[in-house]
């Protein structure tokens, strides 16, 4: 077990980082959001933690809350000039978001590095710290589906008409979205920072969004499982079509292609709900089965 861990241990924490991410990215489609700013965010938390950690020697983890609360401000500031938009307008601002940071890091040469970014940043992250961290987002998740504010985001995301018929102040749950998200992509781009000694601009780039996005698609918007999915295919992937290596980006696009023909609510997703219905039959069955015995005690009973 400790030999697989150590001949797999990048795989490992390329797949518990990607997770982080996809729940960034799945908490704002959730919300029925259309945003894919989480590669802003992530770059947020990213070039906090390895500013203040490298030229101010804030102690580790204080750079991280802070990345956090920065990335999550932000998401809220962004929130303010896209709460009249939807669909495909949305997309394409928060796109233009994620160009302006990625632009203001570039050039911002004397306080970021510019196209060098930020070297010498300590690796102080191992895969035990990157499976708690995953952990207590999981639960976060997952108590979020369980109160009001996930039915909140469910209804927003299926019906956005019916909600705010139904008194939802649509602009403050969509702030609440992004707030979320900015938090929790910041949080794990700190992590990143603190696991590859160095980082750039185009680490999260055009390639990283890509990534997140596919994460969330294979594996599904609305579970827990879903990002774990994702997160999963998209680490095994590359290793099972290594013979197709100089055909990767073919054959990510050929199954990308066939999840959302075939399964499009995910795999992940679609495993969950398989489950659901499963369990709904059986107690469909059991209570039919519980009609029938009692029917024929009372036919016994009237004889």
């Amino acid at each position: 077990m400790i030999n697989f861990y150590y001949a797999y241990q990048p795989i490992i924490d390329f797949f518990l980082l990607s997770v982080g991410f996809g729940y960034s990215q799945q908490i704002a489609l959730r919300a029925g959001v259309f945003s894919i700013a989480t590669a802003g965010f992530a770059a947020l938390g990213a070039y906090v933690v390895a500013i203040l950690v490298t030229r101010y020697d804030v102690p580790i983890w204080a750079t991280v809350v802070l990345g956090m609360a920065v990335s999550g401000g932000v998401g809220f500031l962004l929130s303010l000039p896209l709460a009249r938009l939807r669909g495909a307008f949305q997309a394409i601002a928060t796109l233009a978001f994620v160009q302006i940071v990625l632009s203001l890091l570039l050039y911002g040469e004397d306080f970021t590095g510019g196209a060098l970014g930020v070297t010498g940043i300590p690796r102080v992250l191992n895969t035990w710290m990157l499976l708690a961290v995953v952990a207590v987002v999981m639960y976060v998740m997952w108590s979020i589906g369980r109160t009001g504010l996930g039915r909140v985001f469910d209804a927003l995301r299926q019906e956005e008409s019916v909600a705010s018929s139904l008194g939802v102040n649509i602009g403050r749950y969509h702030a609440l979205a992004f707030i979320l998200s900015g938090a929790i992509g910041g949080l794990f781009g700190g992590l990143q920072s603190l696991y590859v000694f160095q980082i750039e601009p185009h680490n999260f780039g055009f390639a990283f969004m890509v990534n997140v996005l596919t994460v969330v698609i294979l594996g599904g918007r609305t579970t827990l499982l879903g990002p774990i999915m994702g997160a999963a295919i998209m680490a095994i992937l590359p290793e099972l079509a290594r013979p197709l290596a100089e055909y990767r980006p073919a054959v990510n696009g050929i199954i990308l292609i066939l999840v959302i023909t075939f399964l499009p609510n995910g795999v992940g997703d679609e495993i969950v709900f398989w489950f659901r219905r499963r369990k709904t039959a059986k107690k469909a069955q059991a209570l039919a089965a519980a009609q029938k015995e009692q029917e024929a005690r009372d036919a016994v009973t009237s004889s």
